[in-house]
């Protein structure tokens, strides 16, 4: 089940895409309660599987997928839009293909994405619960600003009010660099830690994985 609302993601993802694209101002605005949930089930899909019990090696790489998926395709559409400044992806795409690059040598010797972080400080800014719902509620914040900042800007194009959209767009770029500076906090100990994983695998080889428990709740948002 927590999969399977992992997996739901992309097709809300697409909704929203082709609402900003080709909704007019009123179902732009509309799309903003459909961005909360979409980010919202990356939090939904955790709760599922510590319920159920569905935490596994397979389900938080791709409950992480999916969501750099949904990160990637909102922060490109929106740079396309001309809302945010083109540097937020290239971060966030540089940032997410080092890390992921790092964790799927841990996954190679069994350990998941979370559980290979080793030292306390890397465990706190990774995986601790106060951190990921940092960073969800900025991207959340983020997102859903800049949805409403295009839906405002066609609806009030013209008129006095575009004052206001603005402030919300200025509100909503502020955000969005909120988002992109805890993301490179939250993937620098990835990248530390992971200096001593790879020196690892070439002076040992690869061997066969072996299932890492250790924090087994620690691996969906």
């Amino acid at each position: 089940m927590a999969n399977l609302i992992t997996l739901l993601r992309l097709p809300v993802l697409v909704g929203v895409v082709l609402l900003l694209y080709l909704g007019g101002p009123w179902l732009q605005i509309a799309t903003v309660p459909i961005v909360i949930i979409l980010i919202f089930m990356d939090t939904l899909d955790g709760i599922v599987a510590r319920r159920r019990h569905e935490v596994g090696l397979v389900g938080s790489k791709l409950d992480i997928a999916v969501d750099r998926a949904v990160e990637l395709v909102l922060w490109v559409a929106y740079t396309d839009l001309q809302l945010i400044s083109v540097a937020i992806p290239i971060i966030f795409i540089i940032r997410g293909t080092l890390v992921d690059a790092v964790r799927s040598f841990g996954v190679m010797m069994g350990k998941t994405p979370f559980g290979m972080m080793q030292t306390t400080w890397g465990q706190r800014l990774v995986a601790s619960r106060i951190m990921r719902t940092t960073y969800g509620v900025a991207k959340t914040v983020a997102f859903s600003l800049l949805t409403l900042t295009l839906g405002l800007r066609g609806l009030w194009a013209g008129t006095s009010r575009m004052a206001i959209a603005d402030t919300v767009w200025v509100l909503a770029v502020v955000a969005s660099w909120i988002a992109t500076v805890i993301c490179l906090v939250r993937g620098l100990p990835v990248l530390v830690e992971g200096r001593g994983l790879l020196g690892g695998l070439d002076s040992q080889g690869l061997r066969p994985p072996v299932a890492d428990t250790s924090q087994p709740t620690a691996e969906r948002q």
